[in-house]
């Protein structure tokens, strides 16, 4: 699939969707896919895209050929996102404000690091969403370098597959495998109109006791 075709087919559709359902809909289909504590460093940005993956590594353990992401950054699609595995350590930062300038300038939908990142208040002015688990001051030279870029990878306790659809906002980040995007789209989308049915009745004044029962809401995962 193209980046175009999944921008034309599928990035409408997750973009209405929030990681809250599309993780309920993950459960309902058995697959685990949801990654918790990498959040938005700036604002309450939205991120959706194909996975281009990088794995780092301590410096000195494999020999740097070029500095970490810019490989991934030249390769990417438009639409695409960065996906780094650092194994959340949050000591060490492994993305800043030169490669959010080189992403966004390629049109890259933003990106998710398990582990730290630096320079947030220009990402911020640049409108670079950037999604990690923590913030610090320090470069990655000489503490850790890109093992390897493009290839499968793990975030949080999740494999991520390059291809594999990313989306990831204020509540989190789901990491959605290519080949289950369509049943995990529908599942969320039946999920998603459920919810605001129910936010709805509620609205209009029906009890929560009530909506409850009307819409089984312990068992609505199993239906």
């Amino acid at each position: 699939m193209t980046s175009q075709e999944f921008d034309q087919k599928y990035r409408p559709r997750l973009e209405k969707l929030a990681t809250s359902n599309l993780s309920d809909a993950l459960d309902k289909l058995g697959i685990s896919a949801a990654v918790i504590g990498i959040l938005p460093q700036w604002g309450k940005t939205k991120v959706v895209g194909r996975a281009i993956t990088i794995r780092m590594i301590a410096a000195g353990a494999v020999e740097s050929k070029t500095h970490l992401g810019v490989d991934a950054i030249f390769s990417a699609s438009p639409g695409d996102v960065i996906v780094i595995d650092n194994r959340g350590d949050l000591n060490n930062n492994c993305w800043g404000e030169i490669l959010s300038m080189g992403a966004l300038k390629k049109g890259i939908s933003g990106v998710v690091v398990d582990g730290a990142v630096r320079d947030v208040d220009t990402c911020e002015e640049f409108g670079f969403p950037v999604h990690a688990r923590g913030t610090v001051p320090i470069t990655a030279r000489g503490r850790i370098v890109q093992e390897a870029w493009n290839i499968p990878v793990r975030i949080g306790n999740i494999p991520v597959i390059p291809g594999d659809v990313m989306v990831a906002d204020v509540n989190g980040v789901v990491a959605i495998p290519a080949a289950k995007l369509e049943l995990v789209l529908d599942a969320a989308e039946a999920i998603a109109k459920k919810e605001l049915a129910m936010v709805e009745a509620l609205r209009q004044g029906q009890s929560m006791i009530d909506v409850d029962k009307q819409f089984n809401y312990e068992q609505m995962l199993k239906h």
